[in-house]
């Protein structure tokens, strides 16, 4: 009887559920990380598979002058590295998140509709960063071009207006010509090389023509991880699944 008994405990000390809920902690999260225009919306209809939790990261305004790779390290304290993680960011988000692929240690980086280095931005960036013409214009006016271009340089947008509208329009003007201007003065030239890009080749914002991607959404807009979120749910499933 005595041995019997010492048989069960070992087991139950030995079970998941028995050890303080491990079998929880072991779940991976998924950070989401929005573009400079979004918020957690972006990511409302991805479906992720079964034992992944998402955490989703929204911005402050930066400081004056503030760099990328600076605003990056503000996320640190945000990721529980005590626990496996991924990253997944849209195009802010995903320059954020290559950032952070330097000094945490993600499963797997994620970008969407992004940027992995400086050359895949628009060439007018480089013109703007060497002038700083972008610093002199009002923040208020920076809001209102970003309002009224958004719907013209990504037609997409139709999609669901409402909600790409209500998401700029709570943005603060100040931060977004803040985040403007350290994506316009992005010097990274590098990047890991396990990072996984996600891109379309109808987006506008960042052309398809500057990347170097690994999967290619087929008239796939800068918008697509709402848009298109089906399809790139499927990508993102299939990669996850290969942990």
């Amino acid at each position: 009887m005595c041995k019997a008994l010492t048989v069960i405990l070992i087991i139950m000390a030995a079970s998941p559920l028995c050890r303080g809920g491990e079998a929880e902690d072991s779940r991976v999260v998924v950070y989401l990380f929005p573009g400079q225009g979004g918020d957690y919306r972006l990511f409302m209809d991805l479906d992720l598979p079964e034992g992944y939790d998402t955490v989703h990261i929204s911005y402050p305004v930066p400081s004056k002058r503030e760099s990328l790779p600076q605003f990056a390290l503000r996320f640190v304290p945000l990721i529980d590295q005590n626990h496996p993680f991924v990253l997944v960011g849209v195009s802010l988000g995903g320059m954020i998140c290559t950032e952070l692929a330097d000094t945490l240690h993600p499963q797997k980086v994620i970008l969407i509709s992004s940027a992995k280095a400086n050359y895949e931005l628009p060439g007018r960036y480089t013109f703007m960063a060497k002038s700083h013409i972008n610093r002199i214009v009002p923040k208020r006016l920076v809001k209102a071009g970003a309002r009224t271009l958004q719907g013209i340089v990504e037609p997409d947008r139709k999609y669901d207006p409402d909600t790409f509208r209500d998401m700029l329009r709570q943005k603060d003007p100040l931060y977004l010509k803040r985040t403007a201007d350290m994506i316009i003065c992005w010097e990274r030239e590098q990047y890991q090389e396990e990072i996984i890009h996600i891109h379309g080749n109808a987006d506008h914002t960042i052309p398809y023509k500057n990347v170097n991607c690994d999967f290619l959404i087929e008239e796939g807009s800068h918008m697509m991880v709402l848009s298109r979120a089906e399809e790139i749910s499927r990508i993102i499933c299939e990669l996850l699944k290969v942990n």
